[in-house]
């Protein structure tokens, strides 16, 4: 019974999903990199992990409301010949056939920790253009870090140079920063809707990025 009560909650709560359509277009599929991905991850399972990675989002944005979202109605995946890893830009995401043939670990895994991650720069708010850098790629690690898709290679806790790094050196920091205040990205990512000021941080935590940050390396300062 209780189950069921907590399925039919998640359904209303995160109710919209369903009106996102998810393509999947493997256009280097005469590549070595496309028939890796489509023997070992394919279509089916990237419509899965779209889909899967928005309601991630979602909850880890906490936007159980439409009105709270960037209004997407489709999202389209691309197994491209191309440099790199992968790319989000106009709602489609384009990740590199290359890497996908030349990957040496669990390659399923791998993908699914770059779809969560390219995932979030389709939803997260950017200050209409004015949040930095660093930020924005620190959230969409902070949220890959979240889901259990962090890659044996990032840095650890307390490491790296400054709070704005980006990436995993961010996203540990964004973590740090969400166990002094639970739901602190959720909130960061709301008042990232308009614009953008490192006061947002003296708002949520009552400290400056600089003292907070100063603080983490402390913690983890051997």
């Amino acid at each position: 019974m209780l189950v069921s009560v907590n399925k039919t909650m998640f359904l209303q709560e995160f109710q919209g999903n369903e009106a996102v359509d998810y393509t999947v277009n493997n256009i280097a599929g005469s590549m070595a990199g496309g028939a890796r991905f489509a023997a070992e991850i394919g279509e089916d399972y990237s419509q899965q992990m779209l889909s899967a990675a928005t309601d991630f989002i979602w909850r880890v944005f906490q936007q159980s409301n439409a009105e709270d979202r960037k209004a997407v109605d489709k999202v389209s995946l691309f197994i491209d010949d191309m440099g790199g890893v992968a790319y989000a830009s106009n709602n489609e995401i384009h990740v590199s056939s290359n890497y996908v043939g030349n990957y040496s670990g669990d390659l399923k895994r791998e993908f699914t920790g770059v779809v969560y991650h390219e995932m979030t720069h389709i939803w997260q708010w950017n200050g209409n253009g004015r949040t930095p850098g660093g930020l924005i790629e620190g959230v969409a690690d902070f949220v890959r870090l979240k889901a259990n898709y962090a890659p044996g290679h990032w840095v650890q806790p307390g490491q790296g140079d400054r709070w704005d790094q980006g990436y995993d050196v961010t996203a540990r920091f964004l973590d740090y920063c969400n166990d002094l205040r639970n739901g602190f990205v959720a909130e960061l990512n709301k008042k990232m809707r308009d614009g953008y000021s490192d006061q947002y941080f003296v708002d949520l935590l009552g400290k400056t990025v600089d003292q907070l940050w100063s603080d983490y390396k402390a913690k983890y300062a051997q």
